[in-house]
């Protein structure tokens, strides 16, 4: 016997004796898109299917069944955020007379801010048993890995094209997305003092149409005829519940009381306003999905941590940058500044955290989803405004609003269906790619 011969036990790093199943580089397995939040391998993205593997496909939907579940949930609460928030802004206004429509912009979105540091401490409470260096760590290594898969748009970006840094491209995009979401924000709260609560969700939902036109362009997305469909009936629904009762002696859909001729001329230029920023805010959801979110077949977990820490940048960005236009407004006398008191207080506060809950939960679900999908999933609040103004005022809902309504949710169960068989198409073909190239690179 050779003294030379390795022993069975030692590591070699070539030659015959190296196992028939090795594993994968640890580097390249953690960097990838198909870890879950903590940086752990799944089995089924993270190697070739084998003997055991009985049906991929049905791995494959397994996936798509839990990325939808968790879309779900962050669907539930933003809907019940942003009726929170539309009830509250509006009775800010309109009731308490606090009218300051773009300090209450700075602080809402301000708010968002605290989306990662409330994150970190939810997986922080998760992770209890970790020492904190060795979870923060983890947490750095997920953050920086994930916006490599950013900036490159690949699961398993490569160092050796020496992609752009990834700090100076997130700097970028938060700035230029932040900039797109101001000013269609900015339309909303400036149209909340002209226009009623159910005209401004109807006509503001209708970003769904722009983001689905935009999405074609900018995300390179096919011109489907189910999805088509799906967005007209979901707009012809928000037309007939923002349009449906024109008598002004009577209820509007959201339960307040008609506006009289001259009251019409301002919900009028109310309408106008808030249209341009339903497009603006389709273009928003738009260039967030392709300049921000991680590429398609990324993990639910791990898009939904980065996409509540690129709402944090964005919150940052606005109380650094987007308070100038704050002292501006109040010397030209445009916006006096002035800050709430009582009630008023007390109640923006409740508005503030709705709209960070709602604009966390609905950042998560575009990353998770699409913009189009989640642009009529937000169209549900609609029926939901207008349910609880019925509580609220006891004026029972209309029949537009009715009518909308169901017209509205059986669009988004059509658009959701259609969905997720395409999601599902694109991980079977992702899968059959893989083992493809498995397949050449093997000798």
């Amino acid at each position: 016997m050779s003294p030379s011969r390795p022993r069975m036990h030692r590591p070699v790093d070539g030659g015959p004796h190296q196992p028939l199943l090795k594993e994968e580089p640890r580097g390249r397995l953690s960097s990838s898109g198909n870890d879950d939040a903590e940086g752990r391998p799944m089995l089924y993205h993270s190697r070739r299917p084998t003997i055991r593997d009985k049906s991929p496909e049905r791995d494959v939907e397994r996936a798509t069944r839990k990325k939808y579940m968790i879309a779900s949930a962050f669907l539930l609460l933003s809907l019940a955020s942003f009726v929170v928030q539309t009830e509250t802004a509006v009775y800010i206004q309109h009731e308490l007379h606090w009218d300051k429509p773009y300090c209450m912009l700075y602080l809402t979105h301000g708010s968002w801010s605290l989306l990662w540091p409330v994150q970190l401490l939810i997986l922080r409470i998760q992770k209890r048993k970790l020492s904190w260096s060795a979870f923060w760590r983890r947490h750095v290594f997920l953050l920086r890995t994930t916006a490599e898969m950013v900036v490159s748009q690949e699961l398993h970006p490569s160092s050796h094209h020496h992609p752009r840094s990834p700090i100076r491209y997130m700097i970028k995009a938060t700035a230029f997305v932040t900039m797109a979401l101001t000013v269609a924000g900015g339309s909303w709260y400036v149209a909340v003092n002209m226009t009623t609560a159910s005209d401004l969700t109807a006509i503001y939902n209708c970003s769904a149409f722009f983001a689905y036109a935009f999405s074609i362009p900018i995300l390179k997305d096919k011109l489907r005829l189910d999805k088509v469909f799906s967005v007209l009936v979901a707009i012809v629904g928000v037309l007939i519940v923002a349009y449906g009762d024109r008598d002004t002696g009577k209820k509007t859909a959201d339960g307040t009381v008609g506006k009289g001729s001259d009251e019409a001329e301002h919900r009028l230029v109310g309408n106008i306003v808030i249209g341009i920023g339903s497009v603006l805010y389709g273009l928003y959801e738009v260039l967030y999905k392709r300049f921000a979110c991680p590429p398609e077949g990324t993990s639910p977990g791990r898009s939904m941590i980065f996409a509540n820490t690129f709402g944090s940048m964005i919150g940052v960005f606005t109380l650094l940058v987007l308070w100038i236009p704050l002292p501006i407004l109040h010397f030209l006398g445009w916006e006096t500044f002035r800050w709430p008191t009582g009630e008023a207080a007390w109640m923006l506060m409740i508005s503030v955290c709705a709209n960070a809950t709602f604009s966390g939960s609905f950042l998560v679900l575009i990353s998770l989803t699409s913009p189009v999908l989640s642009s009529v999933a937000a169209l549900l609040t609609i029926f939901l405004v207008a349910i609880v103004d019925w509580f609220r005022t006891g004026q029972p809902l209309s029949l537009a609003s009715i009518i909308g309504g169901v017209l509205i949710i059986v669009a988004f169960f059509l658009l959701s269906w259609s969905t997720y068989r395409e999601m599902n198409e694109e991980r079977k073909k992702r899968l059959e790619n893989e083992d493809l190239d498995s397949d050449s690179e093997s000798p």
